[in-house]
Parts: C-alpha cells; sequence; structure tokens
C-alpha cells in the first residue's frame, strides 16, 4: 500500500517562501515520477510541478515558472516543491501524487494518470 505523506503548508504573507515535503512509502519510490497539484476553494485540482523518476526531467504549470522548484531525493523517498514569491492566487490544498507507471521519462499533467494521493496541505498566501 502506497502512503504519501505531504508537510511544510502554513500561512505566509505575499512575497514569502515555503517548502512543501512528501513522504512515500510502500513501493519503489526511485521508480515513479511525481507530482503536486493543488485545489482552490470552488475550483478544479490542477497540475503544478512534476518531475520524472530520474530527475531528468521538470515540469510546470506557467503561473508558478520561475518561482516554484520541484526536486527530489530518492535516497529519503521525498519530493519537494520550493516555492518562493508567493502569491495570493496560490493559496490552495496543495497535494502530491505519485505516477501509475514506472519509468516514464515524461511529466504527464493529467491527473488521472496519477494512481496514488497525498491528504493535502494547506497553503494560504495574505495580501
Amino acid at each position: 500500500q502506497v502512503q504519501l505523506v505531504e508537510s511544510g503548508g502554513g500561512l505566509v504573507q505575499a512575497g514569502g517562501s515555503l517548502r512543501l515535503s512528501c513522504a512515500a512509502s510502500g513501493r519503489t519510490f526511485s521508480n515513479y515520477a511525481m507530482g503536486w497539484f493543488r485545489q482552490a476553494p470552488g475550483k478544479g485540482r490542477e497540475f503544478v510541478a512534476g518531475i520524472t523518476w530520474s530527475s531528468g526531467t521538470t515540469r510546470y504549470v506557467d503561473s508558478v515558472k520561475g518561482r516554484f522548484t520541484i526536486s527530489r531525493d530518492n535516497a529519503k523517498n521525498t519530493v519537494y516543491l520550493a516555492m518562493n514569491g508567493l502569491k495570493p492566487e496560490d493559496t490552495a490544498v496543495y497535494y502530491c501524487a505519485q505516477d501509475g507507471q514506472p519509468w516514464a521519462n515524461v511529466v504527464v499533467t493529467d491527473r488521472t494518470l496519477y494512481r496514488y494521493w497525498g491528504q493535502g496541505t494547506q497553503v494560504t498566501v495574505s495580501s
């Protein structure tokens, strides 16, 4: 049974920074691409960033490019999302997710292709 546990969310002022972490267990973490999604109140869950199993490829939604950085430490079974220059519109529940297929060399943005999900961590950015 795969378990993903996010941490690092909180309340921050606009322009501030946070780093989210997602600890994984249950299957070989290093074999799978990982993604971060977010869901704001009244909106659908959107792709934010993703990273392949080898860290060879990363992908970001346009609204966070240059501000957010995804990374992973396969030795610690953890994926991170460093968020800088936060804006009020970044306020959402952030979820990490694990790709359903191993060894993917592309980052998919379709949430239906991610098989396992964490419980989410709240990020609130005040203006």
